[in-house]
């Protein structure tokens, strides 16, 4: 007879990626351009967490993808991880984000460059490309991972 804690499954870190349309605009008028991404990894529900949040005094966060992860990560490793390919903004530096880790800027052209190699290594095609949020998410998600 399995007892209720055998039956639980264990919960896994989730990795997600938010954005804020309100935060990308003031983020493009004070130079950081429109591409910019809360990253963080939280044990479960990370879409309620990310709809009820008021980071950077915005309310209009939405959760653009969501990723288990089997090996056991904290938001700071994720951080981490991630801060080695893309340039966090400081939130130190912009009164408005004071205290928010976990928010990136990422250029376009490594979105682009990255969406061109995966396709050509599976042997893909590479059509002309349009960029969406998802594919920004995706990017963030498999850098954080590595």
């Amino acid at each position: 007879m399995m007892t209720a804690l055998h039956q639980r499954k264990e919960a896994m870190p989730v990795l997600y990626v938010a954005r804020s349309v309100k935060l990308s605009k003031w983020a493009a008028d004070v130079g950081l351009g429109k591409h910019v991404y809360k990253v963080g990894c939280v044990e479960d529900a990370p879409a309620e967490m990310v709809k009820s949040a008021d980071w950077a005094g915005e309310s209009d966060w939405t959760l653009v993808k969501k990723q288990e992860v089997e090996e056991a990560l904290t938001e700071e490793e994720v951080i981490e991880r991630l801060g080695r390919k893309e340039k966090m903004v400081d939130p130190n530096l912009y009164p408005r984000i004071k205290g928010l880790q976990g928010l990136f800027k990422v250029k376009q052209a490594n979105v682009e460059n990255h969406i061109l190699v995966s396709r050509a290594l599976s042997g893909g095609p590479t059509p002309d490309l349009k960029v969406k949020p998802a594919d920004f998410a995706t990017y963030l998600i498999n850098n954080a991972r590595k």
